[in-house]
């Protein structure tokens, strides 16, 4: 299967998951079928179980080894020990290959059933107890005809098993060494981010107050919406520039409700938010990907986990935006 996701036009909050499934024997002798689901666009493609070589050491007993993908050595994760079950070894399991956080991972599951083009309206975000039986490796949850699909975090399956890949809070001393020569180093910007995850938002959030920002911080792109519009009501309201109540946004790509991308479209389409800043700062922001952002006109794009590049560029872009004045 190759990436079709470059088929979808951007900002319709519409996306493409590929369901998988996970077998797992039961003590009946009956198998139990598990489904499960990742965003296409971090799939690069889904191949048959290769021949793995062994690692001397793996963080996991779920990192079975590496395999050999043209000429590149890719680590492969079998998801159903990753879960803590009992997995059902079959020479006909596949072998999903992703692309996220510019790092190519593999992972092993049973099977493939389709792809399913959805509305991120559709996603429903997991409740406190599946995030609990699921070790928050559940991002989303679908109902699809007879059956839950739970959309994974591999992401952060990839970060525990390699903490080198994992987000991290800015580095503050890095951050003020880099804006040592500029002018408006002690500026205090206001910076509205969105992100689904509450371990990234927190970060995203004392990252870049930490670099100069108040922040304020919303759950997802409609959320994110809704506060862009009550603070431009109130700057109509009291006469005042739309720079007194934010200078930039930050969003996520992926997330429920209304992904980043369709929130995107919405504040350059408004004629008053249309010149507010903004920067997508997520997994998604590869080479192939990287046109989706320019189509609905973000003004940056950075891939997690660089957040001292998200942090330098939010100060330059903010720092434009009010040298930019009332419109």
């Amino acid at each position: 299967m190759s990436n079709t996701n470059i088929l979808l036009e951007s900002g319709t909050n519409e996306l493409e998951i590929v369901e998988f499934y996970l077998e797992e024997p039961t003590a009946s002798g009956k198998t139990y079928v598990g489904y499960y689901g990742v965003n296409v666009a971090k799939v690069l493609e889904i191949i048959r179980l290769p021949k793995v070589t062994e690692m001397p050491q793996t963080p996991h007993p779920c990192v079975l080894g590496t395999f050999n993908l043209r000429n590149k050595v890719v680590p492969l994760v079998d998801l159903s020990l990753w879960l803590g079950k009992d997995r059902s070894d079959n020479a006909s399991d596949k072998v999903v290959v992703t692309e996220f956080n510019r790092v190519i991972s593999a992972f092993r599951v049973s099977g493939v059933t389709r792809i399913h083009r959805l509305s991120w309206e559709q996603i429903e975000p997991p409740s406190v107890q599946v995030q609990a039986y699921s070790g928050n490796s559940v991002t989303g949850v679908i109902q699809l005809e007879s059956r839950v699909v739970f959309i994974l975090d591999m992401e952060k399956i990839v970060a525990d098993l390699n903490p080198e890949l994992a987000l991290k809070e800015l580095d503050e001393v890095a951050f003020v060494e880099s804006q040592k020569e500029l002018p408006d180093k002690d500026m205090v910007f206001k910076a509205l981010i969105a992100d689904d995850s509450t371990t990234i938002r927190r970060m995203i959030g004392t990252s870049l107050e930490k670099a100069g920002f108040e922040v304020t911080r919303t759950i997802n792109g409609r959320i994110a919406w809704e506060q862009l519009v009550a603070w431009k009501a109130a700057a109509a309201e009291e006469n005042r520039p739309i720079t007194d109540f934010v200078h930039i946004l930050v969003s996520d790509i992926e997330m429920p409700a209304m992904d980043g991308h369709s929130l995107t479209r919405k504040v350059k389409e408004d004629p008053v938010l249309k010149r507010l800043p903004v920067i997508l700062f997520s997994s998604l922001i590869t080479d192939s990907l990287r046109h989706k952002g320019e189509a609905v006109g973000a003004d940056d794009q950075v891939s997690k986990p660089e957040m001292l590049q998200l942090a330098e560029k939010a100060r330059a872009l903010a720092w434009d935006r009010l040298a930019l004045g009332s419109d």
